[in-house]
């Protein structure tokens, strides 16, 4: 949700070896974030969006519905994310992209150059889980 991926320093901005810890939190602060499993309804390129992004909607079950989301996940095949689980907080407020009220944000690792792999489960969970 907001330009965190971008590649800098010839493109090792995020490799392990030189990303230092972030300051310690307590519980609280952490169990504040709403984390659930989602299922991607639809992905599609987002073209309106200043930096290459996709627009997804997730069903996140039935307590929270169908959200949507514009992500920087561009190595995706927007077709080949439809039916996949996907974490994602749902408690980030609402911030409005393009156009778009983004409602969540996708979860995911970044590779050095700041490129996003998704954060799934690895077994099949319903859409709406929390995640621990």
């Amino acid at each position: 949700m907001g330009g965190e991926h971008e590649v800098v320093d010839g493109g090792a901005r995020y490799a392990p070896e030189t990303l230092a810890a972030k300051p310690d939190v307590d519980a609280e602060d952490f169990h504040a974030l709403d984390l659930r499993v989602g299922r991607v309804v639809s992905a599609e390129p987002f073209p309106e969006a200043r930096k290459p992004s996709l627009r997804l909607c997730v069903d996140f079950g039935p307590v929270i519905g169908e959200l949507e989301t514009s992500a920087q996940i561009t190595r995706y095949d927007p077709s080949a994310l439809v039916g996949r689980l996907v974490v994602g907080a749902v408690n980030l407020g609402v911030r409005r992209i393009a156009g778009l009220e983004s409602r969540f944000l996708v979860i995911g690792g970044l590779h050095p150059d700041g490129a996003v792999s998704l954060l799934a489960p690895d077994e099949d969970l319903a859409p709406g889980s929390a995640v621990a």
